[in-house]
């Protein structure tokens, strides 16, 4: 190992003098300071990613909107806010953090297919920029809410282009099976019914086709598809002033190609311009892509249990803490924070929690013993945000690396914490 080494992906973090740092700082000083598991974000890995979404559209009028469902915490929140970004949000807990962390609200999207009367109020109030409307059902009852309001709500409607992004079943939207967006040969008919409602402006057009996508060729598709829609819904008089084309960009996991965004957006930039739609508004909805590699989950080995068919490295973390393992099958690379010389034997690492579910990784080659911390990495995005108190877990606490210093942003969850909205009857 040398002084400084980078891990595959992940420039900001890397061994130094065989021990392994965020940034500047060591992650085992973190983990006796903070205690286990700890979830470990770098604020410099947010906002390089975030540059190469502004690199491929420097010169063009776009809005980067981050989809705060891949990581929510506050913390990270006003990462984005002060670099300017505006947010994709699914709920009204959702804009609230937003709004929280500082966000402009007129750079606010709010899509998600089953938005409540209450929300759609909540967000007229703050003044957000736009709905991303989902369904015929849904268009008449903003058009209503926004009637009662006094306002009018400008919508965007969500196109499901039936466009396969090639991605895990769970995390693709864009197919005609899928629960989201309006059907390609529907749109033209929705824009017209939602054009004579009093009540909406119809200002764009939503694309979203999926999440952990690794190829050009459905961002493509989709595109083209999107485009023949915006010629008809034009030729029909109703005037389209963004074009929004969602998120979905993948990260690399494990030894995954996913094209660099400012790369993907000139191409898709390239056939906007050869279809006269260069100089429309574009916004885009990324939120893997910009987080998921920027954090690491520090977690302390328990117990080594060797068995019959499998070994088994038994961490504090589980699948309350990064549910995506359990979930979706998914890999996640996992490291020493100190390296030993000796031999490595192949592991399942597991979790404490009661399911056989609760499992982070599966066939590891690893040199351990009970007391060594581990990072399980690409953990920025879908872990803190999916976490739960299954077993009555406390969920983790978090912290920001910048440079040399390490910001606590959320603190551990104490047991008081989660008892505090219960009660029993005391009849």
């Amino acid at each position: 190992m040398t002084n400084a080494e980078s891990l595959p992906g992940q420039p900001h973090i890397a061994y130094r003098n065989g021990a392994l740092h965020v940034e500047g700082v060591a992650l085992d000083t973190l983990a006796r300071q903070h205690g286990t598991p700890l979830f470990v974000y770098s604020k410099q890995w947010m906002l390089d990613a975030l540059g190469a979404y502004q690199r491929g559209f420097e010169g063009r009028d776009a809005l980067v909107c981050y989809a705060i469902k891949a990581n929510s915490s506050l913390g990270v929140l006003r990462v984005f806010a002060a670099a300017g970004c505006g947010f994709d949000i699914v709920s009204g807990g959702e804009l609230a953090r937003v709004l929280a962390a500082g966000a402009d609200p007129a750079k606010v999207i709010f899509s998600g297919v089953g938005k409540t009367r209450q929300e759609m109020r909540q967000a007229l109030a703050a003044g957000i920029g736009c709905f991303n409307v989902e369904s015929e059902a849904e268009i008449d009852v903003l058009n209503s809410v926004a009637l009662e309001s006094g306002q009018r709500a400008a919508i965007s409607v969500r196109i499901n282009p039936n466009v396969d992004p090639k991605t895990h079943p769970y995390i693709s939207t864009g197919l005609k099976g899928n629960k989201f967006g309006i059907a390609h040969d529907r749109a033209l008919a929705i824009y017209r019914h939602a054009a004579s409602l009093e009540g909406l402006r119809v200002v764009g057009i939503d694309c979203h086709i999926g999440s952990q996508i690794t190829d050009a060729a459905p961002y493509l598709e989709a595109l083209e598809r999107v485009l023949d829609l915006v010629e008809a819904i034009e030729k029909a008089g109703i005037a389209l002033h963004h074009l929004d084309f969602g998120g979905g960009l993948g990260i690399d996991y494990n030894g995954d190609t996913p094209p660099a965004a400012d790369a993907l957006w000139q191409q898709l930039l390239g056939r906007l311009d050869a279809r006269g739609f260069g100089q429309r508004r574009l916004i885009v909805e990324p939120g893997r892509s910009l987080v998921g590699n920027a954090g690491v989950c520090v977690t302390e080995v328990l117990y080594t249990k060797p068995g019959e068919a499998r070994n088994f490295c038994i961490v504090d973390a589980a699948m309350n803490d990064l549910p995506r393992p359990a979930m979706y099958q998914a890999f996640h690379r996992i490291v020493p924070l100190a390296p030993r010389q000796g031999e490595a034997v192949t592991y399942d690492v597991v979790g404490p929690v009661c399911e056989s579910g609760d499992w982070l990784g599966r066939d590891r080659a690893l040199d351990v013993q009970a007391g060594d911390l581990l990072a399980i990495l690409s953990a920025g995005a879908y872990s803190m945000a999916m976490a739960s108190n299954y077993n009555t877990r406390g969920r983790a606490a978090e912290l920001l690396v910048s440079g040399d210093r390490a910001t606590l942003i959320r603190r551990r969850e104490s047991i008081e914490d989660q008892l505090r909205t219960e009660q029993f009857d005391r009849g």
